[in-house]
């Protein structure tokens, strides 16, 4: 099989916090129900329901991304190492806020070498769009305690224990596992992690129904830092049409965006590593082993590490963002 760009099917969420705005980016939403989460690239393990994206076109066409990389693991995903049970090491979604989410944080390092039932979890946020004075929560108040959030947990009082960030479209917010965080009502991010579903629930705004998990919450939260800031980006670079800037480098993954100046032709470069491009706004083709696809806004597309011919032909004010998983060689070099 020829390599060629991959477009797998949005797995979509219903959530109680969700909303309707991810109608925008072309997700066809069931009527009367409120959705948070589009799953765009979602490889989990069996055990999570609805948790493996399928793809939708070409040769692989009704495969899940597990079997076509089980089959293609060289094509497909190339260099990059992949999860423990042979997974693509990335988990990518639009989430849209109608809500706050709940408070939550992820297992740390040290947690999940004691519990191998969870999973390690780092995860980036992308702010596409935000209502004015929207906020997110990202970190605890450095003065407070472990015994002082508990207790606040139990009053509602824990809210005053959180930093708020204002958050406007365009910031990218980097929340590293052991970060106690929460997503604020009226924003719409596209989110980045190391793909698990492990979460820990710490407080949920007064809504019953839903377990919390207090006790491994509490052993995860990191307490006594600093407020922790937007995520420092590079100026952006601008060159042959188009505006570049890279968002993030973690040991995880790596984000970039790109902003389309004018018309123009993107080469798409993989270096034996699949890249997965979320077109957030905009309208172009892409071009590679044969095939032609159309990206318009909500548009996913995994590009396959031995893909060499790719080629995207993109309209002017096209935005979209470039992601990929860490090169195995990172770190080896001085």
């Amino acid at each position: 099989m020829k390599p060629y760009p991959l477009l797998p099917e949005p797995l979509l969420k219903p959530r109680v916090w969700g909303g309707r705005e991810l109608a925008r980016f072309g997700k066809k939403l069931p009527e009367n129900t409120p959705i948070g989460e589009s799953w765009e690239v979602a490889d989990l393990p069996e055990t999570i329901r609805d948790g493996r994206s399928v793809i939708a076109n070409g040769a692989l066409a009704g495969r899940t991304l597990r079997q076509a990389i089980t089959e293609h693991t060289d094509l497909i995903t190339g260099r990059a190492a992949l999860t423990d049970d042979g997974g693509f090491p990335l988990l990518i979604k639009y989430l849209d806020a109608r809500q706050n989410l709940s408070v939550q944080v992820h297992p740390t390092a040290d947690y999940v070498k004691n519990h191998p039932e969870a999973s390690l979890k780092s995860e980036a946020w992308i702010v596409i769009d935000a209502v004015p004075g929207a906020v997110i929560y990202k970190g605890v108040r450095a003065d407070v305690t472990p015994g002082q959030f508990a207790r606040d947990i139990e009053t509602d009082a824990v809210v005053d224990d959180l930093l708020a960030v204002p958050v406007q479209p365009g910031d990218c917010h980097y929340l590293p596992t052991g970060t106690c965080h929460a997503l604020g009502a009226g924003v719409i991010v596209a989110e980045v992690q190391t793909p698990s579903d492990t979460t820990f629930r710490v407080y949920d705004w007064g809504r019953t129904g839903r377990e919390l998990h207090l006790k491994p919450a509490l052993q995860c939260i990191r307490f006594g830092h600093r407020p922790m800031q937007p995520s420092q980006t590079p100026p952006p670079i601008e060159a042959h049409g188009t505006r570049s800037q890279r968002l993030l480098d973690t040991e995880y993954f790596t984000i970039d965006r790109v902003q389309a100046l004018a018309a123009t032709s993107l080469e798409i470069v993989t270096n034996d590593m699949p890249v997965v491009w979320m077109v957030i706004q905009g309208r172009g083709t892409v071009r590679g082993g044969g095939i032609e696809e159309t990206l318009r806004d909500g548009t996913t597309v995994i590009m396959p590490a031995a893909m060499q011919d790719g080629v995207a032909q993109v309209e002017p004010g096209c935005y979209l963002l470039i992601i990929s998983p860490p090169s195995p060689i990172k770190g080896m070099i001085a």
